[in-house]
Order: C-alpha cells, then structure tokens, then sequence
C-alpha cells in the first residue's frame, strides 16, 4: 500500500453510499437534532479526518500491515463490518430508535478504528477516536430526542381527537 490506499477508498464507498440514499430520501425528518456545537464540530473534524486518512496514507504517520497477513485481517474483517453495515441500513432503514443509532454508528467507528490499527496509522486511529466518541453520542441524542418528538406528537393527536 503506498500513498493512496484503494482498499479505504472502497471501504469508505461501501458505507457511504446508504448515507448518500438516505440523505436524499430524507431532507427533513421532522424532529430537532442533537445541537451541541461542540460536539457537532468534534464529529465533523473526526469524520473528516476518517475520510482523509483512510484513503491517503500519508508518509512517517502510519507504519503499513504490522503483523503476517495483516491484508487478509484488514480485508475480512473490514468486509465483514461493512456487509453487517448494510444489513443493519436495511433492516432499520424505517426505524429512528437506539438500535438503529448505535448499530450505524458504532460499526463505521470500529471500521475506521480498526483499519487505523492494522495500518498503524496514527492519525486515523486520533480522528478516528474523535468520530466514534462524538458520532455515537449525537446518534443516541438524536435517537432520544426522536422519541421524545414522537412521544409528544402522539400524546397531541391523542388529546385533539
């Protein structure tokens, strides 16, 4: 693997092309969002830096496969996250509740953190602890803060009949 790596491109292709879908199938779901400034510009700047540093390895910040047949590793398992990604897009793809935000945000993480691993990319592995800890809470606020939409919508419709 040199400068570019063809498998993060891959990867990164794979979980993102639900996201692209669902994007634009849904502009606007309805509900206020998880608004935290902080923790907003933290995910972005993890996410970001995911994109980046799964595709380019930049040189003397990551040390390449690190242990024999660290390739089939990083494949198979990284195969198998993203397959379990698109599983889990399908299955909750009508859902906004907490198995949903946390099976598609704690898989991508573990991807990203995992490949940071096997590469021994130190930069990936940074932004890639950054992504998990603040997309993993914005997805269970907005999971939460989903419910308590639906919950109130509800108990309206229920009182105005």
């Amino acid at each position: 693997m040199g400068l570019f790596n063809y498998y993060g491109l891959i990867i990164m292709t794979v979980i993102m092309i639900p996201n692209i879908i669902y994007a634009v199938k849904h502009k606007d779901n309805g509900c206020d969002t998880y608004a935290n400034k902080a923790v907003i510009v933290a995910e972005q700047i993890g996410r970001y830096g995911c994109f980046v540093f799964m595709i380019f390895n930049i040189p003397y910040t990551y040390f390449k496969f690190w242990f024999d047949n660290a390739l089939a590793v990083y494949l198979s398992v990284n195969g198998a996250l993203c397959a379990a990604y698109i599983v889990f897009w399908i299955v909750c793809r009508n859902r906004n509740d907490k198995l949903k935000a946390l099976s598609l945000s704690v898989i991508p993480s573990c991807v990203f953190i995992f490949c940071g691993i096997v590469i021994a990319n130190i930069p990936l592995v940074v932004f890639a602890v950054v992504f998990a800890i603040s997309h993993i809470f914005i997805s269970c606020k907005n999971a939460a803060l989903y419910k308590e939409f639906i919950k109130t919508h509800d108990t309206e419709s229920v009182v105005n009949e």
